[in-house]
């Protein structure tokens, strides 16, 4: 009887149990280490719990991290359309919306379930609370996986841990210690797509208020990168998807000790001359008699009154008897805010990191450069996503790669 590749997936999160069912599916007989009671407990978190899996508009753009030319060739391999086919083809119904892809149930379980079921079809043996807490390789070319209560020899291994995202869900940098025994170096880790902290503390008097705004990097007083739409505005610093677009930037550069600040436009559709216009019948045809009434119907009344109290003015001061220069500074705000950024919102709030493994480390199959038979998948190398269902492609583009890779050649006949 011809003997099996014997293939260990450490990890069953989104990139380890589609390695899993692709090694599977390719002949071999696949172990799935997990160390929580369950798989995938991150991804039930995903999109809010509606799991926005891919993205019909996949570009090398949405991607981030040290070799994104690496990453892309990756991703060509497993893009949108194989990730829609591979879970209808299982039986999941997927809703477009706009180019962003749920199932169209509206659960992350439905994707999770659907993963569950081809494991089972595949006859992958899913081993749950059980971290691995060792590899090591072995004379004849194996690795060995060492956990509480076992050690056994694979021909090969695919990690595939997460990153430190989340870790309360199990993603705590467990692969990161594990590629370090191959000799793994890695890139720093930060919170990606996740809120950020600011110096000013009168955020607090508009926290909670939600605006359309155009935002501004700004580094060392060099504005580095743009973002478009719903800001929030919380007691610490500024939060939603604009400000978790820029956040992976603004947290290495605090880590490089650069200042780092945003400019908020919180009026990005208008023109500077159609903006100018609105200022000149604004102050010609107001019949406002305080500073307030001045400035009602613009933005959230909350953010205006902030706005009063930062030109120096009061809402109950006599519109004219105010000094104009101060109105000015009024209108100006409306379109230049300018945050001080001190920091970011912990790991536990992040949706993904950036940083990881280098993908100079690994060769294009993803089996690592420095021990043979031994592969990595997923969040734990160093590539990041925009929001938008990119970092979930990556997981199952990288896992899809991984789990091929890894069936090919033969199995070692020591076992």
């Amino acid at each position: 009887m011809e003997k099996k590749v014997k293939i260990a997936v450490i990890g069953g999160g989104a990139a380890g149990m589609m390695a899993a069912i692709t090694a599977a599916r390719k002949g071999a007989a696949v172990f799935l280490y997990e160390k929580n009671e369950r798989v995938g407990k991150k991804l039930l978190a995903t999109g809010n719990g509606k799991c926005n899996f891919s993205n019909r508009d996949l570009r090398i753009e949405c991607y981030h991290g040290e070799d994104r030319e690496r990453a892309w060739q990756i991703l060509s391999e497993f893009d949108t359309e194989a990730a829609v086919a591979f879970f209808e083809e299982a039986g999941m119904m997927v809703k477009d919306k706009n180019g962003y892809l749920y199932p169209a149930s509206g659960q992350a379980s439905t994707v999770l379930d659907t993963l569950r079921l081809l494991l089972k079809k595949e006859k992958v043996s899913v081993r749950t609370d059980c971290p691995v807490l060792h590899i090591a390789r072995e004379k004849d070319g194996r690795i060995r996986v060492d956990t509480q209560n076992e050690r056994q020899a694979y021909d090969r291994v695919i990690i595939a841990c997460g990153g430190k995202a989340a870790p309360k869900t199990g993603s705590n940098g467990d692969g990161y210690r594990l590629a370090a025994l191959a000799g793994h170096t890695l890139t720093p880790v930060v919170p990606a797509l996740v809120q950020l902290h600011c110096s000013e503390t009168y955020l607090k008097a508009c926290a909670g208020v939600r605006t359309e705004a155009r935002l501004t990097l700004v580094e060392n007083r060099k504005p580095v990168a743009k973002e478009r739409g719903e800001l929030q505005f919380t007691e610490y610093g500024i939060s939603g998807i604009v400000v978790f677009q820029l956040s992976r930037m603004a947290a290495y550069g605090l880590l490089q000790k650069k200042k780092m600040e945003m400019y908020i436009d919180c009026l990005p559709g208008y023109s500077a001359d159609a903006y100018a216009d609105f200022i000149k019948r604004r102050k010609t045809g107001s019949l406002a008699e305080t500073v307030e009434e001045f400035f009602t119907g613009m933005l959230n009344k909350k953010l205006m009154l902030l706005f009063i109290k930062l030109a120096g003015l009061k809402p109950t001061d006599s519109y004219k008897r105010a000094e104009e220069a101060k109105i000015d500074i009024v209108f100006s705000l409306c379109r230049r805010l300018v945050l001080s950024i001190s920091g970011y919102c912990p790991f536990e709030q992040a949706q993904v990191c950036a940083g990881g493994i280098p993908l100079r480390e690994v060769s294009p199959s993803l089996e690592s450069l420095f021990w043979k038979n031994l592969y990595m998948a997923g969040e734990m190398l160093d590539v990041d996503g925009v929001c938008g269902g990119y970092n979930l492609q990556w997981a199952w583009a990288s896992g899809y790669v991984a789990g091929k890779s890894a069936t090919k050649g033969e199995p070692n006949d020591s076992h």
